[in-house]
């Protein structure tokens, strides 16, 4: 028995990547509305719909890692792993009703913003460092859960396939702004 993908499935994954670029070409360059400041580029104007929005925040929560780790941890110490979900209604609950009212009322547009009006710019720069952190200890084990799965099903190198991932992921984010992230994040939870 072949474990390998075939061709079918390779022309699918060409074809995501090739998506997901010509969704960042699309916002950067193609679309009549030009993304010239700041709000518009990062924020999408703040006119983007609520689908969509939905989607990409879900997508985001979802990881590789969550897709290959979740499964693996109920099947060898049971269902319990579904009380989290209790602590994401809560959290979600509480953000849309007690932190996203603030933050609209504010003018911010995110919690280090927040951050530095209340308590000062040491904390915002703290909290911020904190982040940075956070992200670049991270984002490596995100990217690699799915380079690692993909290396196994096709045999392609590891250190071949998520140098592809990362430069295909960098440009619609850079060319496309926080636009081509929603829709490709859409795009990919759909498929």
């Amino acid at each position: 028995m072949d474990l390998y993908l075939s061709v079918y499935d390779y022309v699918v994954f060409g074809t995501m990547l090739a998506i997901s670029g010509l969704i960042g070409v699309y916002f950067g360059f193609c679309r009549t509305q030009k993304q010239n400041t700041t709000s518009e580029y990062l924020l999408g104007s703040k006119k983007m719909g609520v689908f969509p929005v939905a989607i990409s925040l879900t997508a985001t929560h979802i990881s590789a890692v969550t897709m290959l780790g979740v499964p693996s941890e109920m099947y060898l110490y049971g269902t319990q792993y579904w009380v989290c979900a209790i602590s994401g209604l809560i959290v979600t609950f509480a953000m849309s009703h007690l932190y996203l009212p603030v933050f609209m009322e504010l003018q911010i547009t995110s919690c280090y913003g927040y951050l530095e009006k209340r308590f000062g710019v040491s904390l915002r720069n703290f909290a911020s460092g904190l982040y940075t952190l956070y992200t670049i200890l991270g984002v490596p084990v995100l990217i690699y859960a799915p380079a690692i799965a993909f290396s196994q099903v096709t045999g392609i190198n590891l250190h071949t396939i998520t140098p592809i991932m990362c430069i295909v992921c960098i440009f619609y984010t850079t060319i496309g702004g926080i636009r081509a992230v929603v829709w490709t994040d859409t795009v990919r939870f759909g498929t």
